[in-house]
């Protein structure tokens, strides 16, 4: 496309002055992983020759470490298809663009590149096989809260289970104290040590999400102890349960899953969003239990696909050749 400049900015300080309608595109995102051990932000900007911005792409590199199992690698993930002004351009062509740059970026940097909540299953289809990209289909569930109040979506076993949870003192709040904020912490990274593929940030993240108004943790309490854990973020009218993690087998009669999941959904709903986003349903198998679960709070389920790029060339090969359709 001629006379179309492509940036992609690693400082915060030099990012362009543009507008943001979506937080995870935003610079307050980018500071946030700027200042997160472990994590990389890089900004991708398109505009024209007069220095017009016509769209923009948050990808952030995580590192990624484990003793047990063994493991030491990066990986680039982005959440979405970038944020587009109004143009006289074709919005999958300034993808591809933006898409171009990245994996030059990307290439000796990172094993992998992921994209993932995409809102339009079959946007930029053509870019990401053009770029050597392959699809895994994977689910989405989000819960409307605009249209009806939450509990007129719950079947009546999932309101006994949170009555009779309430009954027997389990209670949900938000993160007040440091003391609150240690147990989240602590919680949410032992669910989730054994779980490669889930990746959890650092504490930093975490309180600077809470911090910035973007966003916020939640806990679920029995008798003193934190028994589930959650952080939502928000952007625009819908809010985003990003990471969860719950003692379910220690406290399994508490439901602490349940509460944790509802606490959140009933606070996106007092703050009049107009949806609450699962981003991380997993895979759609036949038997997903996680899938089952959240879909029991009245959600639709929608099918989507992830795209990897692996830069191990064979490896992507192999993989696109597995996951062909």
């Amino acid at each position: 496309m001629k006379n179309l400049v492509t940036n992609i900015y690693s400082h915060s300080s030099d990012l362009p002055e543009m507008p943001y309608h979506n937080y995870f595109h935003s610079k307050a995102l980018f500071e946030l992983c700027e200042q997160t051990p472990r994590q990389k932000p890089y900004m991708v900007v398109v505009n024209t020759s007069e220095g017009r911005i016509l769209c923009h792409l948050l990808a952030v590199i995580r590192y990624r470490s484990s003793w047990f199992p063994p493991y030491l690698y990066m990986h680039c993930r982005i959440h979405g298809a970038g944020e587009y002004e109004e143009s006289e351009f074709r919005q999958d062509e300034l993808f591809g663009l933006m898409l171009q740059t990245l994996n030059k970026k990307m290439q000796l940097r990172v094993l992998y590149t992921e994209f993932g909540n995409l809102s339009n299953k079959m946007f930029g289809y053509k870019q990401f096989r053009q770029h050597g990209y392959f699809p895994v289909h994977w689910m989405s569930i989000h819960n409307s809260l605009h249209s009806k109040a939450p509990e007129e979506r719950l079947s009546d076993k999932m309101k006994h289970r949170i009555t009779n949870a309430e009954k027997r003192g389990v209670t949900s709040s938000i993160v007040e104290t440091e003391e609150d904020f240690r147990s989240f912490s602590r919680l949410m990274h032992m669910h989730n040590v054994l779980k490669p593929k889930r990746y959890i940030p650092d504490d930093a993240f975490f309180k600077g999400l809470q911090k910035s108004g973007n966003g916020q943790l939640f806990v679920t309490k029995y008798r003193g102890h934190i028994v589930g854990c959650c952080a939502c973020a928000f952007s625009g009218k819908d809010a985003y349960l990003w990471y969860s993690a719950f003692r379910r087998k220690s406290f399994h009669a508490l439901h602490p899953d349940v509460m944790t999941i509802w606490n959140a959904i009933k606070y996106a709903h007092g703050r009049r969003y107009d949806h609450i986003v699962f981003m991380d349903v997993g895979l759609p198998f036949r038997k997903n239990p996680f899938r089952e679960f959240i879909l029991r709070f009245g959600g639709k389920p929608v099918s989507t696909n992830r795209w990897f790029h692996i830069n191990i060339s064979w490896f992507n090969s192999l993989f696109s050749f597995f996951y062909r359709e």
